[in-house]
């Protein structure tokens, strides 16, 4: 049987603690809460302010350097059967799958 150091045991416990709580107070105080519409509205950008930051460099600086000709990017052609899959199908689960598969196939041909 494996046996845990204390201390190894207690900064796994408080790593759990540190990611748990900032997600459950939130949600414990604002679920019975009426947000106003102006912070909803506010809000419903966060998902895409998220995402245009975490795809953008890599789309169109894969190499540190903006690359405003995306020829040997294949990050950048992944992205459009990716972008189709999405717009087409709404579903998220596709939508990874044809961007896993055109990555792969890109970095295979080039």
């Amino acid at each position: 049987m494996l046996q845990l150091d204390t201390t190894v045991l207690l900064a796994v416990i408080l790593m759990a603690l540190t990611t748990y709580i900032p997600r459950f107070l939130p949600l414990l105080i604002l679920s019975r809460r009426r947000l106003p519409e102006l912070l909803e509205c506010w809000l419903a950008y966060v998902p895409v302010a998220v995402l245009s930051a975490l795809l953008g460099p890599v789309l169109l600086a894969p190499e540190g350097e903006l690359v405003l000709y995306p020829v040997d990017n294949p990050n950048f052609w992944a992205a459009i059967p990716c972008l189709a899959a999405a717009l087409y199908t709404k579903n998220m689960f596709l939508t990874v799958l044809v961007g896993m598969g055109s990555i792969a196939l890109l970095r295979l041909l080039i």
